[in-house]
């Protein structure tokens, strides 16, 4: 494979390259969460990717544009890394295919070898996600609480809790100030996140500076899920949990990370006014 390309000066490709995608391993990021190689996970999930900017030559050579859906399994061995995913995707814009299902069939081949499973793929034309519209998430607000906080202070799992005294409730709780760094360049990377839970009610203001605690974290999109759901339920011991972040779009591609302890079904791949 080739070397990382996030954070270099990278020439725009001007030829179908399938070798400019680039694997991370899941299983470093993980050891972190103390979730041990082939062992089993503490949660089942996807990463759901949005393409704005595909296109590619029909046999006549008129180019062709799309959107496209990806979705990769969390129990894949390996991400793909954003920078190499966007690279990738250009260079199919001078490649000819004979029709849709070409293109969508060179993508899962594509994707899937370097995920190390099944990548779902979707092309969408654009007047079709346009009549979608755009909704979003629901549940009970955190950012309307009037709290105190220091913007410096990491994400301290501490801060999580329950209320002993209340028996256990289904909740889902909102917020739309998740902010992380790129790890290598430090740009940021803005989300909404979603945290469906049963159990003892979560504190609330506890949980909300948790959350902001992120802004100063240099991680992917997927690990900051992980550490999120990972911590909660080892903070807050809920009996059924799910976390769902949809971040911005950035170089034409957002990525939505969903994990959840119960849930086989995915959530709905909706665009909110930020994406």
């Amino acid at each position: 494979m080739n070397s990382l390309q996030l954070g270099k000066s990278t020439p725009y490709p001007n030829q179908y390259d399938p070798s400019l995608l680039f694997p991370i391993q899941r299983s470093v990021n993980r050891a972190k969460l103390s979730i041990q190689e082939n062992a089993p996970l503490p949660f089942m999930g996807v990463d759901i990717w949005n393409a704005f900017e595909l296109s590619w030559l029909n046999p006549k050579g008129k180019p062709q544009i799309a959107l496209a859906e990806f979705q990769i399994p969390a129990d894949s061995p390996n991400m793909i890394e954003s920078k190499s995913f966007k690279l990738y995707l250009n260079s199919l814009n001078s490649a000819h295919f004979e029709n849709e299902d070409a293109v969508r069939e060179r993508l899962i081949t594509d994707l899937s070898a370097v995920a190390g499973s099944k990548v779902i793929t979707r092309i969408n034309p654009t007047e079709a996600i346009a009549k979608k519209g755009m909704q979003e998430m629901g549940g009970v607000l955190l950012d309307r609480l009037d709290i105190e906080v220091d913007p410096g202070a990491s994400a301290d799992p501490s801060l999580l809790s329950v209320n002993e005294s209340f028996s256990p409730v289904e909740q889902c709780l909102v917020s739309h100030l998740l902010k992380s760094n790129c790890p290598v360049t430090g740009q940021p990377d803005w989300a909404s996140i979603q945290i469906r839970y049963q159990g003892r009610p979560i504190l609330e203001e506890g949980l909300l500076r948790y959350l902001i605690g992120f802004r100063q974290l240099g991680e992917f999109h997927e690990h900051c899920v992980e550490t999120i759901f990972c911590d909660i339920k080892q903070q807050c011991k809920p009996e059924k949990l799910s976390v769902y972040a949809r971040y911005t779009r950035r170089g034409g591609l957002d990525i939505n990370p969903f994990r959840t302890d119960h849930n086989a079904v995915w959530p709905d791949n909706t665009r909110h006014a930020r994406q």
